[in-house]
């Protein structure tokens, strides 16, 4: 497996202090967090993003994936969500990432049939687009379709191997699976994970890896005996928790915690 971080435990830092955090800890890879107020955003001109795609590669570091807002179950009309996806689509085929990210973000007043029909409806237009650009686009297990027996029904729906799913697991764990759970139910879709760790159920600011309650060791340990070798991202919420320690004090220790997983469970 590889590691990689996300930029939203660094936000609105420059992306060349980003790859240098990246080559200077140990991480293969970045995920950059895809919003308006970051340097990399829907917004950048055709020269722009091939100065991007050109520091990465000059740095040696992979882009993981675009983390990106779209809603695919949000209520009303189809069009302005299916656009934003494939404008997320050209950025990463741009970039050179394979993945954008998607959240389900149905409302409490929708139907569960219905949002996941409107879901998977959005999805499987957008997978085509997905498919010609060279990118996939994942679900994250989040909000609304938290876990993975949440993911799989809009999933399922899908049926396009352009539309798979990413693990985020704090929320399967959350919702009440186990990572052997988790993974059984994903493993036919899964694109990459993201971890990272919390104090409690209750409390959800970040913390460094391995100083929660996060059932990390059985989520790579599942993901080993199985022979998964894609991406292991962490995710550390700073952008949502200003109080939390400072992301690149904590990256060494990080990468030796799950590269100490790594090893346990080889």
């Amino acid at each position: 497996m590889k590691l990689a971080f996300s930029t939203l435990g660094v936000p609105g830092l420059p992306l060349s202090d980003v790859l240098r955090l990246a080559t200077t800890y140990g991480y293969h890879g970045v995920e950059l967090r895809t919003h308006p107020e970051e340097p990399v955003n829907l917004g950048l001109g055709p020269g722009e993003r091939a100065d991007v795609a050109a520091e990465f590669k000059a740095a040696g570091v992979e882009l993981v994936g675009l983390a990106g807002y779209v809603r695919v179950a949000a209520p009303g009309d189809d069009g302005p969500v299916i656009e934003e996806t494939r404008r997320l689509v050209d950025l990463a085929h741009d970039l050179g990432a394979p993945f954008v990210r998607v959240f389900p973000g149905a409302d409490h007043e929708q139907s569960r049939q219905s949002a996941d029909a409107i879901a998977a409806r959005r999805l499987g237009t957008a997978a085509e687009y997905a498919a010609d650009m060279g990118v996939r686009i994942l679900l994250e297990t989040h909000d609304s379709h938290r876990t993975a027996g949440d993911s799989i029904r809009v999933l399922g729906l899908v049926g396009h191997r352009h539309v798979g799913s990413l693990w985020d697991v704090m929320h399967t764990w959350l919702g009440g699976e186990q990572p052997t759970e988790s993974y059984a139910a994903l493993a036919p879709y899964l694109g990459y994970v993201q971890v990272k760790d919390i104090a409690s159920a209750d409390d959800t600011s970040p913390l460094p890896l391995g100083a929660g309650v996060l059932p990390l060791a059985e989520c790579v340990e599942v993901l080993s005996r199985h022979g998964w070798d894609g991406w292991l991202c962490w995710e550390y919420e700073k952008r949502w928790y200003e109080g939390a320690a400072p992301l690149p004090d904590l990256l060494g220790a990080g990468r030796e915690h799950l590269a100490r997983l790594l090893n346990e469970s080889a």
